[in-house]
């Protein structure tokens, strides 16, 4: 395996054809079940599904000690405008707590189901304030079927559209701003905190079949009415009330600039079209590359299609699986996709303005097609 170069991340325009190529040559011929059972073996092999309690209980005490500095720095700043540098700091310390719950929601923390959902549950409701079954229901739709039409709640239609058909049902002023969506894209993304707690408020309220709903509701009762009511006692109602924007804008462009890039612009699959799991994921995701600040920044969702790939293992170990996922796509003519994360941005942002301008293909690449069932 090792004497196989790792393939190079294809130019924009050619990522089209190398895909079209691949994925009409391999699905038509032969089942891929086998495909990612062997990528498995070469994993586990590797020893990279083991669970790294270390890990974690490092992370954790690391979060404790930030936020055990935060709410002394809140308190010592007093009515001060620097308020509102511990406020983006907060932000940024919400979303490295969210990634924490988002690994306990994989199952990435204990070996235990329960565990891991009592921690996911506790850490997400009662630390961050999102709801645990929210969002637990909405990603494990979105990880069985990623950039899926129908399927995926990640792409459907919202302030923004992601695939010309939605794009086809707006009117009015709405289809005016949608041919420009692209940009709006990072300003939106400083009210996705806003629209996080939301949703966690509205299905606590409404969803009658979310289990624990009661605890839920309690712990980000007092996450959001607690959190609040520090920040206005301490800095005042004034600058409280600033100190709670700039937070919550600064969580919301952190968490979505965080996923959105791994996604939004790759290959689209059609309601209907069956794709083995391994080629699902890799041609759905995107990794981004760069230093050890990316790394943190995006809580290791940087590597993405390894993420896709295995979602029960522990973030930690998702570097070390990419050259074994990168060759082994090698070996089997997969694209393997990955850019850096200003690159990413901006891909994202020509897509959704071809989208809205529906110069886009249905599904953006030919994979439909290819993949179309009798």
């Amino acid at each position: 395996m090792s004497s196989v170069p790792p393939p190079a991340t294809p130019a924009p325009g050619a990522v089209r054809s190398t895909r079209t190529r691949e994925v009409r040559a391999g699905v038509a011929g032969r089942a891929h079940a086998s495909d990612f059972t062997e990528l498995k073996r070469r994993i586990q092999a590797a020893g990279l599904l083991d669970r790294r309690p270390g890990w974690y209980l490092a992370r954790c005490a690391a979060l404790a000690g930030c936020y055990a500095a935060g709410f002394a720095l809140l308190a010592a700043l007093g009515h001060s405008w620097w308020q509102l540098l511990l406020a983006a700091g907060f932000g940024l310390l919400f979303t490295q707590t969210a990634f924490l719950a988002h690994d306990g929601a994989h199952r990435q923390v204990f070996t235990s189901g329960p565990a891991n959902a009592a921690f996911a549950r506790l850490v997400a409701n009662a630390v961050v304030g999102l709801s645990y079954g929210w969002w637990q229901h909405k990603h494990t739709r979105h990880h069985g079927n990623p950039n899926t039409a129908g399927k995926d709640d990640d792409i459907r239609p919202g302030a923004l559209v992601f695939t010309p058909d939605d794009a086809a049902n707006r009117s009015g002023l709405r289809r005016r701003l949608m041919r420009r969506q692209g940009w709006f894209f990072f300003p939106l993304l400083l009210l996705a905190g806003l629209d996080l707690h939301r949703n966690a408020i509205l299905t606590v309220l409404t969803d009658r079949r979310m289990e624990r709903r009661g605890l839920e509701g309690a712990l980000i009762a007092v996450r959001l009415v607690g959190f609040a009511a520090l920040v206005v006692l301490a800095a005042g109602p004034v600058i409280g009330v600033a100190f709670m924007g700039v937070q919550l804008a600064v969580f919301g462009f952190s968490m979505g600039s965080s996923f959105a890039p791994n996604h939004k612009g790759m290959v689209l699959i059609g309601a209907h079209e069956r794709v083995d799991h391994l080629r699902r994921q890799v041609l759905t995701s995107r990794n981004i590359s760069g230093p050890l600040l990316i790394r943190v920044g995006m809580g290791g969702l940087n590597y993405q299609i390894e993420h896709h790939l295995f979602p029960s293992m522990p973030s930690v170990n998702l570097r070390r699986a990419r050259p074994i996922v990168r060759a082994y796509c090698s070996e089997l003519g997969v694209p393997y996709t990955e850019t850096s994360l200003l690159r990413s941005w901006a891909i994202v942002v020509q897509y959704l303005n071809r989208v809205g301008l529906r110069h886009a293909d249905p599904f953006d690449c030919p994979a439909a097609a290819a993949f179309r069932t009798a």
